[in-house]
């Protein structure tokens, strides 16, 4: 099928980018040794440069990225306008910056080698520079997603521990402020916490002649006073421990003095105290003592009136040596509570847990006779309590189901996760000291966090602040890219008669 002149006219010429360059070499466009040409060109160009007009146009093509061909026929047009002073007779120029660029201009149209530069740029724009900055774009919004994610990592974590020693600090009954002063004074309320319970102690006085009864019904003679311990605080509250094993009341107590652990010292509040470093010296005496070491110890050795050992034991004849000899276990003077007997019940360790157990066992007997009582179809269960006691046929289970919950609350006020904090402290005031460093650990993990959050937001910013910059710098880019493919297909078109050219591939 032939093709017409008119239609061949109409047939475009498809150039891919990658090859343009051997295209144009190819088809003698251009010269082989074209980079050559453009750098004899390029340093005419800075040469030329040194000295221009003051126009506001050419310094914006001045200050682009990079001049070429056709910069360099806009500069010789607006030259024609600023330089026309200096043409003679002949249309010539007498002006040295338009002799300048005319001879760049007619350097480049040598054996076109402003295309050849022409398409060279266009092929590392399309080939290096737009992919290495949407790279960078695409790198710096990766960057922000994962610093977005850190700092919401950082921030979540940071308001967990916080939620975690507050969470501690309500489980000490404390606020947090200050955790070593709360504790502290958590201690100093104890006394009067466990006296709440020693009273409350005395509501269980019901539940303890059922349960003394129903031993001695079970066991069909007098048995032993139950909860003896438990008994005893109902009555009295919580007294001394010299009381409950004396059964008198002490007529003082001393108790024992606490261990107060002070504030550790910062580092630049260290006292070290005043000494010198030079040793003193003992003066030279008769009897030469301590002459060695340099130290008086105050020891004479000459004897004294006494002449067989030296040591002054009194006058035998003027005054009379009385000598107490003090029974075993009678240190103490009678009606003084001291050391351990000082303390209350329910502060003594041995005694609070004899008083939990017993709690616990009446506890047991109530839960235990409350399962019996709602067993109404256990005949033996009825058969066996209709000869008991009035005071165990005459209960309910409502009546017993409302002991056996004030023995649990009792017991539950005692076993108190905060109560067992107090009691810890009690014995061991340092336990202060530990209890305050575990939480302050949290607070500081927490702080650290949130500081780690901080940067990670200003590594955010600034990967945003890369990605503004950057994005600029693209645009321009993609323009001039399009820019040099319209020129070059232009340029080629007029080659051939006009003739359509289409540079494949080129995604902007």
């Amino acid at each position: 099928m032939q093709v017409s002149p008119q239609d061949y006219q109409n047939v475009p010429i498809d150039i891919q980018p990658g090859k343009l360059l051997d295209w144009l070499v190819d088809r003698r466009h251009c010269n082989v040794r074209w980079q050559s040409q453009v750098l004899a060109v390029r340093e005419k160009i800075e040469a030329a440069m040194g000295d221009m007009p003051e126009n506001e146009e050419i310094k914006q093509l001045l200050g682009g990225a990079y001049l070429h061909y056709f910069h360099c026929l806009r500069i010789v047009e607006i030259l024609r306008g600023t330089e026309a002073s200096t043409k003679n007779l002949f249309g010539r120029y007498s002006s040295q910056r338009m002799k300048d660029w005319q001879e760049i201009v007619s350097l480049y149209e040598k054996e076109n080698t402003y295309l050849a530069e022409l398409a060279s740029l266009l092929v590392r724009s399309i080939s290096y520079e737009l992919p290495l900055l949407r790279k960078q774009i695409a790198r710096c919004q990766q960057a922000q997603q994962d610093l977005a994610r850190r700092e919401e990592e950082c921030q979540l974590r940071a308001a967990e521990l916080r939620e975690r020693f507050f969470a501690s600090c309500k489980q000490y009954g404390i606020a947090g402020d200050n955790v070593r002063q709360e504790l502290l004074a958590l201690v100093k309320e104890l006394p009067s916490l466990l006296s709440e319970v020693g009273a409350g102690a005395g509501a269980l006085a019901e539940a303890i002649e059922l349960y003394q009864a129903c031993v001695e019904f079970v066991c069909e003679s007098s048995a032993e006073p139950v909860v003896p311990l438990l008994r005893h605080v109902g009555k009295r509250g919580n007294t001394t421990v010299y009381e409950w094993r004396t059964g008198l009341q002490p007529r003082r107590v001393e108790r024992p003095e606490l261990e107060e652990v002070p504030e550790p010292l910062k580092e630049d509040t260290i006292d070290w105290g005043d000494f010198t470093l030079e040793p003193t010296r003992a003066e030279d005496g008769a009897n030469g003592g301590a002459q060695g070491e340099g130290i008086d110890w105050g020891i004479t050795l000459e004897p004294g009136p006494q002449q067989d050992d030296g040591i002054d034991w009194g006058d035998g004849e003027s005054e009379e040596v009385q000598i107490t000899v003090l029974e075993a276990g009678t240190e103490v003077p009678e009606g003084v509570a001291c050391g351990a007997d000082a303390l209350t019940l329910l502060e003594n360790t041995e005694t609070r847990s004899q008083f939990i157990d017993e709690l616990m066992e009446l506890e047991l007997f109530l839960s235990q006779r409350l399962v019996e009582m709602e067993e109404e179809a256990d005949i033996v269960a009825v058969s066996q309590f209709q000869l008991a006691p009035a005071v165990l046929q005459g209960q309910t289970s409502a009546r017993v189901g409302s002991l056996l919950a004030t023995t649990r609350a009792l017991l539950g006020q005692l076993c108190a996760r905060s109560m067992q904090h107090l009691f810890m402290i009690l014995a061991s005031p340092r336990y202060v000291e530990r209890v305050s460093e575990l939480l302050r650990q949290k607070l500081k993990q927490a702080e650290l966090l949130l500081a780690k959050g901080e940067a990670t937001r200003r590594q955010r910013q600034e990967a945003l602040a890369e990605q503004g910059a950057l994005e600029p710098k693209l645009h321009r880019l993609l323009e001039r890219t399009k820019e040099l493919q319209k020129l070059i297909e232009a340029d080629v078109s007029k080659r051939y008669g006009g003739r359509p050219v289409n540079l494949m591939g080129v995604s902007l």
